[in-house]
């Protein structure tokens, strides 16, 4: 009997560790390298053509303090966490993944957001907990015009960002929700360049503002129709729209 009580306690223990691996190495470790394959429609900026788009940009206000920012994601879920630190970076705080959530007025718990990550409302809350004024703008209360005004005014001005939130497989990527920040719009090709935060797995692209509408209209689940969209993000609320939630 003694035996058998040791052999259970023993594949008992074996399997929350290997329980407790796979979660580790799923949730909460950096994502390791392996870059996908993009689509075709898509155009990576390390290329000839992407580079070319940004020298011909004349809205990219914003992208040399995104990218002077730029922090990869080091958790599979934590697409919002280094994008909310590209975005308060980029606007005067300094800050890390550990400060970030240290604040009393952060609610978000960084545990669950590395199993679930956050919703765009969570995002926006994140921001404004730092004392920024963040502007959430679900793509079901506007259309692809008011988009395209919104990237464009944006990008032609210093002083506020953009950040978006979009359903990756209707980019032709890995299904998944995503945010990342916008750095430069094109208007010729009506490309917007998308700084993708998982760098271990995409390049920063160039994207058509339809597309990128059309992934960012996408039911956030299969259980609702509140839609994905956007956010902006201002230091000084003049230098935007006011905030709201």
């Amino acid at each position: 009997m003694k035996r058998i009580v040791v052999v259970v306690a023993f594949i008992l223990a074996f399997a929350a560790l290997t329980v407790g691996g796979s979660i580790w190495h799923r949730y909460l470790r950096t994502p390791p390298l392996a870059l996908e394959p993009l689509p075709s429609h898509l155009i990576a900026l390390d290329t000839p053509a992407g580079r070319r788009l940004l020298a011909e940009s004349d809205a990219d206000a914003d992208y040399d303090a995104l990218r002077t920012n730029f922090v990869a994601q080091t958790r599979r879920a934590y697409c919002g966490v280094a994008s909310a630190l590209v975005a308060l970076n980029a606007s005067g705080a300094s800050l890390d993944q550990e400060s970030l959530f240290a604040d009393a007025d952060v609610e978000l718990d960084p545990l669950k957001v590395s199993f679930v990550g956050m919703s765009l409302r969570e995002f926006g809350d994140l921001l404004r907990a730092h004392g920024v004024h963040a502007t959430v703008v679900h793509a079901s209360s506007t259309d692809i015009d008011g988009f395209r005004r919104a990237v464009s005014s944006n990008l032609h001005r210093e002083g506020d960002l953009l950040l978006v939130n979009y359903e990756r497989e209707l980019l032709g990527q890995k299904r998944m929700g995503h945010i990342s920040p916008v750095a430069a719009y094109d208007a010729d090709s009506d490309r917007v360049l998308i700084l993708d935060v998982a760098a271990h797995r995409y390049p920063h692209v160039w994207v058509t503002i339809d597309t990128l509408w059309e992934a960012m209209n996408a039911p956030v689940n299969e259980q609702t129709t509140r839609t994905r969209g956007y956010v902006t993000v201002a230091a000084d609320p003049l230098a935007g729209e006011p905030a709201r939630r």
